[in-house]
């Protein structure tokens, strides 16, 4: 039976990564910083790793006796004072170079799709430079490059509910994001693929007006659009970069970012997501 390190196993992807990996025959050892954000995946898990690929001491020997690295390792949301560089790219080199000492099989990074389109952001930057160690580091790897998440488009959902939706522009811009399910296949069937680089979207292309639609659509509300002109976009961000912190405006730079480009991967899976927007409905339905 092959042993896998999941990193990033408290993450959205990761707890499909988890259970995929066990449905697919694999001994898990995951890695977190709190063993409380586990328990809910402890059936899935052989053994729990306590640690922080920021902190090289309290990692030490995470790689023993493990064929496969896979991380999804990355800042979404900032909550502390770590930089994009401190855990997208140093945490996973901290994380690499562990497992150099164990002589893996193979090690499965998750980035992000369209990063030559995006190289320019900080948060790309790290994701950039970790990808370029892990290409010179002489081990067998995958990187798999998805496009947006199901859970990322909740933020559609919720301006739905507010009764107004924003997109920038015309609104034409298309994305197909992907189901953290479907990615989880695509990642753990990763293990014996010989690519390289894996671009990976969901089955369905959407503009974002159509996306928006959709939320409406959902709740059972009348759609209501604005446009918000990409020059207001740019005179945004750069007042951000100007007068706040990375901290503040990397993830609004990204998220705007993705917004105004084509964001189209090849696609893959089973899941909608406008299956995924009426569960999220009847989920906080439910929970009332």
């Amino acid at each position: 039976m092959k042993k896998v390190l999941i990193a990033g196993a408290t993450g959205y992807l990761g707890q499909y990564i988890v259970k995929e990996f066990k449905k697919q025959g694999f001994w898990v050892r995951s890695l977190s910083r709190n063993a409380a954000k586990l328990e809910n995946l402890s059936e899935y898990i052989d053994e729990k790793f306590i640690g922080e690929v920021t902190n090289t001491n309290s990692i030490l020997g995470i790689c023993k006796d493990i064929d496969i690295v896979f991380s999804s390792i990355g800042i979404t949301k900032q909550r502390d004072d770590l930089t994009y560089m401190d855990v997208d790219y140093q945490g996973n080199k901290n994380l690499l170079e562990e497992a150099k000492k164990e002589g893996i099989s193979k090690f499965i990074y998750v980035s992000v799709f369209n990063t030559e389109k995006m190289k320019n952001l900080k948060g790309i930057q790290a994701k950039v430079r970790f990808t370029k160690e892990l290409k010179e580091s002489g081990f067998n790897y995958s990187i798999v490059y998805p496009n947006g998440f199901f859970s990322d488009m909740l933020d559609y959902l919720q301006m739905a509910k507010k009764g107004r939706g924003y997109v920038f522009g015309s609104g034409n811009y298309r994305i197909n994001p992907i189901h953290g399910k479907d990615l989880a296949e695509v990642c753990v069937n990763a293990v014996s693929e010989e690519e390289k680089g894996i671009n990976v979207g969901g089955p369905d292309i959407l503009t974002h007006n159509e996306i928006v639609a959709i939320a409406f659509e959902s709740l059972n509300k009348k759609i209501k659009i604005s446009r918000i002109p990409i020059w207001l976009k740019n005179f945004i961000l750069m007042t951000l970069r100007l007068l706040t912190s990375v901290k503040t405006y990397g993830p609004i730079e990204f998220f705007m970012t993705v917004l105004t480009i084509e964001m189209v991967a090849p696609t893959y899976g089973k899941y909608h997501l406008r299956d995924f927007f009426f569960y999220k409905i009847n989920e906080r339905n439910k929970n009332e």
